[in-house]
């Protein structure tokens, strides 16, 4: 006996049983030293913060590296998947100064290095547990028990080993530039970091009168940042582009560019007079070193202290005529463009903005941060009479990924990877991957490589992996890759050293130069190299696990959501390029960003984010991922909705969960045993061979689909067959499963139907792991102590080529689409399907063998299917012109064209069509050809007939109904509606039962005549006619009033 399977859809309680199982099993452990010494199927975690909780979106993530491992796995691969953690890097120092109530580096130092760090080792844990039970809950499987750590000593030493590799190649290197820079966190930030924190702000430019020594003039120039007004040096034009000096209408003499005269000066013109006249026109060239008076002395005066020369007109390509007034303002530490024209011409360095973002004292808006700043900046000028305009725009400004402050571009001193070196490669690496979707890797990620940018690799920040570089005051510098190395350099290494500052700063090495001390650099590195360093430094490479590291790289899959692009993504490739020259991924499926049923992107401060917690206890994992799988292309924007979360579960978990209950519920009442027959092919009829063939069809589908990671498709496939098993073959074959005894034809429907489900639990089982697991215990495991100890222990199913006949399977296509379009002519008549009817024409390119032809007249309650070459008797046809495509044709002539088409003979024109391909009109005279395409062509119902047009196929009803058509519809009516009140009164399926009737003389009649067939259908012993008894109903059938009762037997 199987165990009693319940209808009900809870399938959260269910999940926390197989869940348990896996545990207390260890199945997971199982499933991989099952596998040892079979190939190797490579999958790297990106590592999560378990600082932060886990959100929707990491559903998505978790459930698609889950499911191609565990598919993987059972094609017989060995599938190592070890967890990891990121743990280092600004993220979790904000939460810590946010637990200590500390603001910024001053007082993160005040507080204390080491305490701080301890904290932050504490904080990266704080949620470990919750992402654990997460992990657990939706049916991620990873080693969680030995993770990568990325703060361990041993990550940090293969990261300091790669980083002197970098060094040796002679790729990392100390420069002066501008970086973008997060003056809250007080630390630049790398190019991927910056891409990663764009905001569409709105915000006042400046257009600005910059007074034009010796001369009654003055040049306008644009800015979009106010702040840097304060160090000014020169003005930049570009030297090719057409500028004027013009004698504006609001009594001022300007320089600036002819194509902007109107978009800048326009708004001055009044009623008969102009805007401004041309006085002189240049290419901007004449313009350079035209000298104007310094906006403010501290930059004057910062410039004359350096004694360089200052306050000129520049000339520069990248100077663009799109918006502004063709001039641009330059402040060399502001700006990558300015900076390479300050070198250019030689411009002092001015840099009157402190590393907290705060205007210097030596401005006249000391101690304001810069945004701050702007509006102080654009008053001052205004009231100097030096403000021309101040136009508010929009724009999309960087802000740090972390702290949401807006980033200034600032020069400093940073350590670089020079990335640009190795942009070539990095190119044909990528080429080498299978990106899914291939326009991320070709597009968005290709399009960051082909402008890639040197990589501001080091931090001015405190928890992170410190940069292994020591500085001789003699200049001399050193790369450390080792601790060995560091203790056989250093006199005062601790044998117990932690790779962390403040530990590290503490410890000198002798410089080989000069013999002097040599103290490490201050910075700590991005975190985005640690993440990127895993492949090597989750086994301790090269120190240790050499031949492991060479097994496992590069990964044959990882997955994570589309903002990765710049994240993990490029820092692996970035990593393993400058390494090992090779890519470190063969296959990368990239997810799109999971929003609210909107397309909103989620958040708690619109209220529209979604627990992932309260959404798995809600509706259950398996319900999720399935959703996920089946809704869209993973890398498409992913609506999560509730109620499409239930749709999707009662179509496809519903449906194989009822099918499944209908079979443990008559293998139970017959005590069958599946274990006791075998599948004999040659004794089985077509609908066994047909759910057969589908089913294999289904497995070889759905193999090569998840072999080239085409999940939807998958998917789609999965519940097609599902659809089909239920709703065909198990409502085909009811009866079969009803009949009396145990014979050969009913042995067949239970091992057809048995091998089925089977089948489908184990292709679909790394998809909806929970439901598969425990139909299989049921189904396989509680009747065969043999058989593997879990479904996920099991081989994917062999494709039986043998069984797959594509013949039966089109044939049965055939039958479908005739059932289908049946039912649609039954539909547009208002006759029920329990209504008999006595012909059914067909006229289509196919013929049906008898057997077939059965089916269809079975399922559509019709007497007799006539396949026919014509139909004109019965159906005729309709035409309208195809706007799209006569109207561009023949344009005037359309209602002529609408008029001729309505007086055709339908069947007549269509003969012509289908003999010459077009049909010819005349229209006024004038002959006008119309294609197939050229027209919208319908059936047109004739009486007594209704009919239906698909593809080539006519399908025609005769839906005049006989006395004895309306007497028998009236008999299956009773019948349906006894059984309903068999399940209303709660009747077991095997349950005999009583009738009783009284009603209108037409209804007693019909039920005098045909008692026995009514007994016979709904297990009654007796239909008499008496007051009804038991569970009583009135009903209405065909207008007659009907009282029925029903009992059990022997009551």
């Amino acid at each position: 006996m199987y165990k009693k399977v319940s209808t009900d859809m809870n399938f959260v309680g269910r999940e926390k049983e197989v869940e348990a199982f896996w545990k207390e099993h260890d199945i997971f452990q199982k499933s991989m030293e099952e596998k040892e010494g079979c190939p190797e199927y490579t999958f790297y975690d990106g590592p999560p913060t378990a600082n932060g909780k886990p959100h929707i979106g990491h559903v998505l993530t978790r459930v698609i590296k889950d499911m191609i491992p565990r598919y993987r796995t059972m094609k017989g691969y060995k599938v190592p998947r070890k967890a990891g953690w990121d743990t280092h890097g600004l993220p979790v120092e904000l939460e810590v100064e946010k637990l200590l109530g500390l603001d910024g580096k001053d007082q993160i130092e005040g507080y204390g290095l080491e305490p701080f760090i301890d904290k932050c080792k504490e904080s990266v844990w704080k949620y470990k547990g919750m992402w654990e039970d997460f992990s657990s809950t939706v049916g991620f499987w990873a080693d969680m028990e030995h993770p990568y750590v990325t703060y361990d000593n041993n990550f940090i030493e293969s990261e300091w080993w790669a980083l002197k590799q970098i060094w040796d190649k002679k790729l990392l290197y100390k420069g002066f530039k501008i970086v973008p820079y997060c003056p809250r966190c007080g630390t630049p930030l790398s190019a991927q970091e910056v891409a990663q924190g764009y905001k569409d702000v709105k915000e006042r430019s400046a257009i600005v009168r910059f007074k034009v020594k010796n001369e009654d003039a003055y040049i306008l120039a644009w800015t979009t940042t106010p702040w840097t007004l304060p160090s000014n040096l020169a003005l930049c034009v570009n030297p090719s582009e057409t500028y004027v000096k013009v004698k504006a209408a609001d009594g001022y003499v300007y320089y600036m560019a002819e194509a902007l005269l109107n978009t800048v000066l326009g708004k001055l013109a009044e009623e008969g007079t102009p805007a401004y006249e041309v006085l002189e026109t240049y290419v901007g060239k004449d313009l350079e070193y035209k000298e104007y008076e310094p906006l403010y002395q501290c930059a004057a005066d910062s410039a004359e202290k350096q004694h360089k020369k200052a306050f000129y007109v520049t000339c520069d390509n990248y100077v663009t005529l799109t918006d502004g007034t063709g001039v641009v303002h330059i402040a060399p530490a502001f700006g990558e463009d300015d900076a390479n024209v300050g070198r250019n011409y030689e411009l002092p360095f001015v840099q009157l903005v402190d590393e907290k973002g705060d205007m210097a004292a030596e401005t006249p808006f000391a101690g304001v941060f810069v945004k701050k700043a702007d509006p102080m900046v654009l008053k001052d000028l205004d009231e100097r009479g030096l403000l021309f305009d101040a136009p508010k725009f929009e724009h999309s400004y960087p802000h740090c990924w972390r702290c949401d402050t807006p980033l200034i571009y600032y020069a400093r001193e940073s350590w670089f990877i020079k990335m640009t070196a190795v942009k070539e490669d990095l190119i044909a690496n990528n080429n080498t991957i299978n990106w899914i979707p291939e326009n991320i890797g070709k597009g968005r990620f290709g399009d960051w490589l082909e402008n890639v940018q040197d990589w501001g690799i080091s931090r001015n920040r405190y928890w992170g992996t410190p940069l292994n570089i020591w500085e001789c005051e003699c200049g001399h510098m050193h790369s450390i890759g080792s601790i060995a190395e560091l203790k056989k350099m250093s006199d005062n290494c601790p044998d117990d050293i932690e790779l962390h500052r403040p530990y590290i700063d503490d410890v000198t090495i002798t410089c080989p130069e000069c013999g002097k001390q040599m103290h490490r650099v201050p910075e700590v590195i991005d975190c985005w190299f640690d993440s990127g360093s895993m492949p090597f430094a989750q086994h301790h490479y090269p120190f240790e696990n050499e031949d492991l590291f060479k097994q496992q790289f590069p990964a044959d899959f990882i997955s994570e959501a589309v903002d990765q692009t710049r994240g993990w993504f490029y820092s692996l490739l970035a990593i393993s390029t400058l390494l090992f020259n090779k890519a470190p991924y063969k296959n990368v499926i990239v997810l799109g960003h999971v929003q609210d049923e909107n397309g909103q992107k989620m958040s708690k401060s619109k209220g529209n984010a979604v627990d992932p917690f309260d959404a798995l206890e809600t509706y259950g994992a398996d319900a999720i991922r399935w959703y996920f799988y089946s809704n869209s292309a993973p890398w498409l924007p992913n609506r999560f909705h509730g109620k499409a979360v239930v749709e999707g579960q009662r179509k496809f978990m519903g449906t194989l969960w009822n099918t499944y209950a209908f079979f443990v519920l008559y293998a139970n009442i017959d005590g069958f045993d599946a274990t006791k027959y075998t599948l004999e092919y040659d004794k089985l009829g077509v609908m066994d061979k047909w759910l057969l063939s589908k089913l294999n069809t289904l497995t070889k589908t759905v193999d090569e689909h998840l072999a080239n990671y085409r999940i939807p498709e998958s998917a789609r496939a999965l519940q097609d067959f599902v659809d089909d098993m239920s709703n065909w073959y198990v409502r085909r074959s009811r009866e079969r499963f009803w009949a009396k005894g145990m014979e050969q034809d009913k042995i067949n429907a239970y091992m057809t139907l048995y091998t089925a489900l089977v089948t489908v639990s184990k292709v679909a089982a790394p998809m909806i792991p929970f439901m598969t697991e425990e139909i299989y215990q049921n189904l396989v495991k509680s009747v065969d102590a043999s058989a593997p100890e879990s479904i996920h222990l099991c081989d994917y199913p062999e494709v039986q080529n043998e069984l797959i006949d594509e013949k039966l399977e089109a044939d049965m296509d055939n039958v479908l689409k005739l059932v289908v379009m049946g039912r649609a002519c039954r539909n547009a008549s208002n006759i029920k399907n329990r209504q008999p009817i006595g012909q059914m024409f067909v006229k289509a390119g196919f013929d049906l063998p008898e057997f077939y032809q059965e089916i269809v007249a079975d399922e559509l309650n019709v007497k007799n299917v006539k396949f026919t070459d014509d139909v004109r008797d019965f159906t005729s046809y309709s035409f309208k012109p195809q706007l799209k495509t006569v109207g561009p044709k023949y344009g005037k002539m359309l209602g002529g064209i609408k008029a001729a088409l309505d007086q055709l003979d339908g069947n007549a024109a269509m003969d012509e069509i289908n003999e010459t391909g077009s049909l010819k009109l005349d229209i006024n005279g004038q002959e006008v050809t119309l294609f197939k395409e050229d027209l919208l062509i319908d059936t047109a119902q004739i009486e007594g007939y209704v009919s239906e047009n698909d593809n080539g196929i006519t399908v025609v009803l005769d839906t005049n109904l006989t006395e004895e058509l309306l007497e028998e519809g009236f008999v299956r009516e009773i019948i349906s509606k006894i059984q309903t009140m068999r399940k209303e009164a709660g009747f077991e399926v095997m349950d005999k039962i009583k009738v009783t009737y009284k009603g209108s003389e037409k209804a007693e009649a019909v039920f005098a005549a045909n008692g026995t067939q009514i007994c016979s259908e709904v297990l009654a012993v007796s239909a008499e006619k008496a007051e009804p008894a038991g569970f009583v109903k009135e009903w209405k059938i065909n207008g007659e009033a009907v009282f029925m009762g029903v009992e059990k037997e022997g009551r």
